[in-house]
């Protein structure tokens, strides 16, 4: 099975952006999202309405999200997924904090609350994988490196003979100590197939490709990369978001 995975960071709505405001955005988002296929779409910084907004255009996906701050309008790291090609069987959500089952809890210097959404799916030839999804946060290295920590906890606690996967926004670059922890755990980088010199994936809505990225898809070995891509098309003239969404297509033997 070919299953074509998209990490997504939507840009949250901020009227500052004026012409690049969400309202402005959300056609050429779920047009991105169709265009490349995505089974599966890992999202970043969508609020509850904009998560509405962006489902009212994606009639063939459902999805799971909640918000970071637990039961307010705050962002979410909502998950995607084409109903008709996979099968929900398990979801669930943690903080990524000293308190973990507390959404909302803010430990280690970080900024603002920070958590990690990750849902189990199936196919209909009985296959199964876990997707987990994130956004780490922007301030505090001890934030990033002690929340991937956790999170590469809970993903070795699943079950090692399914396929496991990791995605998301994690605010550093190739270089930083929690791309080296990721690196460590074994799994395996979209960015390792790539058929282009790596580049940004944060673009502040000026697009090209000078720099490094900080949004990324990985693999367990239980699964096959087979190529990826950095969306960084333009969409009814416009951008979808500040950040280009990248879609790897994944093997699952």
């Amino acid at each position: 099975m070919q299953l074509n995975l998209m990490t997504f960071n939507l840009r949250v709505h901020v009227l500052e952006d004026g012409d690049n405001a969400w309202p402005n955005r959300i056609a050429g988002a779920a047009e991105a999202i169709k265009q490349a296929s995505a089974d599966i779409v890992c999202t970043q910084e969508g609020t509850p309405a904009m998560l509405r907004d962006l489902q009212a255009m994606l009639p063939d996906y459902r999805s799971i999200g909640t918000s970071r701050s637990s039961g307010t309008e705050d962002e979410c790291c909502a998950i995607f997924y084409k109903q008709d090609v996979v099968t929900l069987i398990e979801s669930g959500h943690f903080g990524l904090s000293e308190h973990p089952e507390q959404l909302g809890y803010m430990s280690w210097d970080t900024a603002c609350p920070r958590m990690c959404t990750w849902v189990k799916f199936g196919n209909r030839e009985g296959k199964e994988w876990i997707v987990y999804n994130t956004h780490l946060d922007h301030v505090s290295h001890e934030a990033r490196e002690r929340g991937i920590e956790l999170i590469l906890s809970r993903m070795n606690d699943s079950n090692n003979l399914i396929p496991v996967m990791l995605t998301g926004d994690f605010n550093c670059e190739p270089s930083s100590r929690t791309i080296e922890l990721i690196d460590k755990s074994g799994l395996i980088s979209a960015f390792s197939v790539l058929a282009e010199p790596l580049s940004r994936t944060y673009h502040a809505y000026q697009g090209g490709d000078t720099g490094s990225p900080i949004d990324y898809i990985y693999v367990s070995k239980a699964a096959r990369i087979s190529s990826a891509t950095i969306d960084r098309s333009l969409y009814n003239g416009r951008y979808p978001s500040d950040h280009y969404p990248i879609t790897a297509a994944i093997i699952l033997e």
